[in-house]
């Protein structure tokens, strides 16, 4: 059974080789299946969707759809009897590593797998390695668990500074990456790792490499597949790109011997050591090119690939080779790529071009002689060839379109009936793996493989095995590669490969992990090729000398959260985690200072115990401290947590109007006002670039007339909360400071919607002859109770003009007919008012009047501390109340005297302010 995947739609099955097909439906788009490792009839569905599901042919159950606010992504993989999930869960600007069984995958039953944040989409999971990439300021480190143990910091040499890490291999428990350091731009270097994936000796320089569509990087190196130890790579030197091949795993490379002769069986003109062959790898810059290189399990010895021949690649040309005995003799097969499939083990192999020819080659004689084929009656353009699973198969299906306008057409071809029957152990001969220098321990054994004649026109079959004998041999030189901190100085090849320490390692030194009263060996500057098994003989690594571990001092102390949020509330459950990079830690006292009266010791504290939990119930900024000692000396680390609530609002107090380059006092008053670290992040006009301040106000001057747009977000770690306004900017316009009675100020709850409710009774109150749009009023914050009565030009827009003011005769029109016409404030002329403009709530046993009188001019009243904002607000009624009965507000019969100044004096126009006694 098989699945295809409609991209928006749903998965397809099939069950009978491909003659019907039947949908799946699903409730979700399918990005990824994953095959269950034992049970053939069980796979997993990935979503972008952050949804996992659990399929069985037949029937869908979703196991576990993970409701997330924010972007997640989800790692499969598999361990011995047990199916885990990854998850990154967004914290900007980093991502916590999580696990959980797929079967209970819920928030509570996660587990943090790594201490801090990791880069987004670096966790990359290969065979027994987990590898994450932290970044912090311009540096970036890199981190791998073996075996699901415990992370640990990847060591390059000390001066790699890698801007960038690709893994290449990690089989048989080394991992081969590329490392791009600080001075390569298209180029990486290749290193190999001990067992554990911690320390890397380089092995090859300059490897060539490119960028693919959504910032992909492709490493032009390539693991031959059916020998363990052998690698392919383009190593770029001075512009100019060579293909190299290793048989050690990267101890030592070699060009690759070009053929003696060409297709037609005519002698090249390629002669060693200015003229090699060099292969397309991983990419080619022409897009017609494949740039890939064919080999196959079961296939040991048979690779092949497109290249040309001569000193350097040339990225148009792409002539077919091959070999045999995995590239010690080449020949050339076609002189124009192909596209390349082994079928049965390699016993047949189908070379298909990409135009729309329809005639099809074969091959059963690994390359030696070809057959046509027509496998279609219409010319058909190849887009790639596929094989059914089992490396026996002799069924294979083609892909491609009659015309670039036309849907995909497929066809099935089966070879199985047109070989008679069986091999037999007399269909095979075989041969020995050697170098190109013919040396026959490789990997420290000699290894002999089977092949079919080349007489023999037989069927491989499913039992078919390529190995015969395995014998070991006497370790020299070459089974030794150079250790951590330690090169081979190509200069001084002639002493026989001697490699040398780094100028800044210290082979002597203790390692990290080294505990009193164990010991350790320094190192000799060798050590064995991983998975090389030769036994006797030379032994490079025998004269380590053995010391004991001394008693280090801690180095490397870090301490963090659980989780990583620095900003918590008042009762917040908090989990720290101590981790020490360096020195001994099992004699090693660890003082924790929590800075809230709590202090504790504690002994072998490690990164996977998390003893230290704790809850802060008093908001503050909590240093915490932790000192780890012992008789070699100390360490400490410092974390700052802030303990504070939410913000849950925050009100941005301005004058409506101001005058061009006269400061103007910005004031945000945050709720609840007990917040403290509060961070005020400032946007004025169409600046994309805010002030920041810690205070809750700012002055600010305006340099041009008209609208400009203020806002103020106010954060304190824990949220984030805006406000905004607009500030009309005139050149010249007049101010009249008002004062009101002192009963008023019962009324006041001191909160910004009561303040513009009441400035715009008043405007209205005011306004008799007067456009509207000349009169703002806006009451100030505090107690007592005042405004500012703002007059403004005639034009709706600001000019730069002297403003037309209000003159004396309008204000006594004012004060003889606006109260006796519109009510509001003062009480009419007529006996009762049926609809007042403004009520107040009625206090218990009392009758409250707001009088207009005459009084000494009132002096300004600035705003108050937001943090005594709502001090007078009266509890339990609503502000304005229908239902009471109407109080109308001052004496009848009472009228409003204005003093007007003369003309000239004052500083906002000829007229200047004007003050007027309510």
């Amino acid at each position: 059974q098989q699945f295809l995947t409609d991209k928006y739609i749903f998965p397809f099955c099939l069950t009978d080789e491909g003659s019907s097909f039947q949908r799946q439906p699903v409730s979700f788009t399918v990005d990824t299946l994953l095959f269950h490792p034992s049970e053939e009839d069980k796979l997993l569905a990935y979503s972008k969707e952050a949804k996992v599901s659990d399929e069985s042919v037949g029937q869908h159950r979703l196991m576990q759809e993970l409701k997330r606010t924010f972007e997640s992504q989800i790692v499969i993989f598999t361990l011995p009897l047990t199916l885990f999930t990854c998850v990154f869960f967004c914290l900007s600007p980093g991502y916590l590593y999580v696990t959980c069984l797929i079967q209970n995958c819920s928030d509570k039953m996660v587990t943090a797998q790594f201490l801090g944040k990791i880069d987004h989409n670096s966790l990359s999971v290969q065979d027994e390695h987990i590898f994450v990439k932290v970044t912090t300021g311009n540096r970036t480190k890199y981190y791998v668990s073996y075996r699901r143990n415990e992370f640990v910091q990847m060591r390059f040499p000390k001066y790699a500074l890698p801007k960038d890490v690709q893994i290449v291999s990690t089989d048989e428990n080394q991992v081969f990456l590329a490392l791009q350091e600080w001075y390569q731009t298209d180029t990486y270097n290749l290193y190999q790792s001990d067992p554990q994936g911690v320390y890397y000796s380089i092995v090859l320089e300059n490897v060539r490499s490119t960028k693919q569509p959504e910032e992909n990087v492709l490493i032009d190196i390539l693991e031959v597949r059916g020998i363990k130890g052998v690698f392919l790579a383009n190593q770029k030197v001075d512009g100019k790109v060579m293909t190299l091949i290793t048989y050690n795993k990267g101890r030592d490379w070699e060009p690759l011997a070009p053929p003696t002769s060409d297709m037609n069986g005519k002698p090249v003109s390629c002669k060693q050591p200015d003229c090699h062959l060099h292969l397309h790898l991983r990419w080619a810059d022409n897009p017609y090119v494949s740039g890939t290189v064919h080999t196959k399990d079961s296939a040991p010895g048979l690779i092949m690939g497109a290249g040309n021949l001569g000193s350097q690649l040339v990225e148009y040309k792409e002539e077919m080779y091959i070999t045999s005995d995995c590239g010690k003799t080449w020949r050339q097969v076609f002189e124009e790529e192909h596209h390349i499939l082994y079928l049965d083990h390699g016993g047949v192999i189908v070379a298909i071009k990409d135009t729309s020819i329809p005639l099809k080659i074969l091959n059963i004689d690994e390359g030696q002689t070809w057959s046509i084929h027509n496998f279609t009656s219409t010319s058909v353009f190849v887009d790639g060839l596929l094989s059914e699973p089992g490396d026996e198969t002799l069924v294979m299906t083609v892909f491609g379109h009659i015309s670039y306008r036309s849907d995909w057409e497929l066809v099935k071809v089966d070879f199985r009936k047109s070989f008679p029957r069986q091999c037999t152990e007399a269909d095979y001969d075989s041969w020995k793996l050697t170098d190109l220098q013919g040396e026959k321990c490789i990997m420290g054994q000699e290894r002999m493989y089977r092949r079919r004649k080349e007489s023999s026109f037989c069927i491989k079959g499913k039992s078919y095995t390529s190995a015969l004998t395995a014998k070991p041999c006497q370790c020299t030189e070459k089974d030794f590669a150079c250790d951590y901190g330690f090169e081979r100085a190509p200069s001084l090849r002639v002493e026989g490969d001697r490699c040398y320490p780094d100028f800044w390692h210290d082979p002597d030194a203790p390692p990290e992990n080294c505990h009193l009263g164990h010991s350790y060996k320094s190192s000799t500057g060798y050590r064995k090729v991983i998975t090389n098994v030769c036994e006797g003989g030379l032994n490079k690594e025998q004269s380590a000398k053995q010391h004991s571990c001394p008693l280090l001092a801690p180095k490397g102390l870090q301490l963090g959260i659980k989780g990583q949020m620095l900003a918590v509330g008042p009762g917040d459950d908090i989990t720290f985690i101590v981790h020490q990079e360096q020195g001994d830690t099992t004699s090693t006292r660890y003082q924790v200072d929590l800075m809230d009266g709590v202090r504790t010791i504690y002994e072998n504290l490690t990164i996977t115990d998390e003893p230290i939990q704790h809850r802060y119930e008093k908001p503050g900024v909590y240093r915490v401290n932790v000192k780890a000692e012992n008789s070699a000396g100390h360490d400490q680390a410092t974390l700052y947590i802030q303990v504070t609530a939410p913000l849950q609002d925050v009100h941005l107090e301005v004058v409506p109007i101001a005058g061009r380059n006269q400061e103007v006092n910005l004031t945000a008053i945050v709720l609840p006002t007990e917040a403290n670290l509060t961070v005020f992040y400032w946007w004025i006009g169409d600046n994309l670039q805010p002030k920041l301040t810690l205070e809750n106000s700012l002055i600010a001057r305006f340099s041009e007339e008209g609208e400009v747009p203020v806002t103020v977000q106010a954060s304190n770690g824990r949220s984030m909360v805006q406000d905004s306004k607009t500030v009309i900017v005139y050149d010249q316009f007049q101010v009249i400071p008002l004062s009101f009675s002192r009963n008023l100020d019962r009324f006041n709850p001191n909160i910004p919607e009561w303040r513009q409710d009441v400035g715009q009774v008043v405007t209205k109150i005011i306004l008799t002859g007067v456009p509207q749009d000349s009169l703002v009023t806006m009451v100030k914050p505090g107690l007592p109770t005042t405004a500012d009565l703002y007059v403004l030009p005639q034009e709706s827009t600001p000019v730069k003009r002297s403003p037309d003011y209000i003159t004396e005769h309008e204000l006594q029109n004012c004060d003889r007919k606006n109260y006796k016409n519109h009510g509001s404030l003062l009480r009419p002329e007529e006996s009762s008012l049926t609809r007042p403009w403004l009520r107040f709530r009625k206090l218990p046993g009392r009758n409250v009047y707001a009088q207009m009188h005459n009084e000494k001019e009132q002096e300004m009243t600035s705003p108050v501390n937001h943090s005594e904002d709502t001090q007078n607000i009266i509890q339990g009624e609503e502000f304005i109340d229908d239902d009471l009965d109407s109080q109308t507000l001052g004496n009848a019969g009472s009228r409003s005297k204005f003093s007007y100044p003369r003309p000239g004096i004052g500083n906002f126009g000829p007229g200047g302010p004007l003050s007027c006694r309510v």
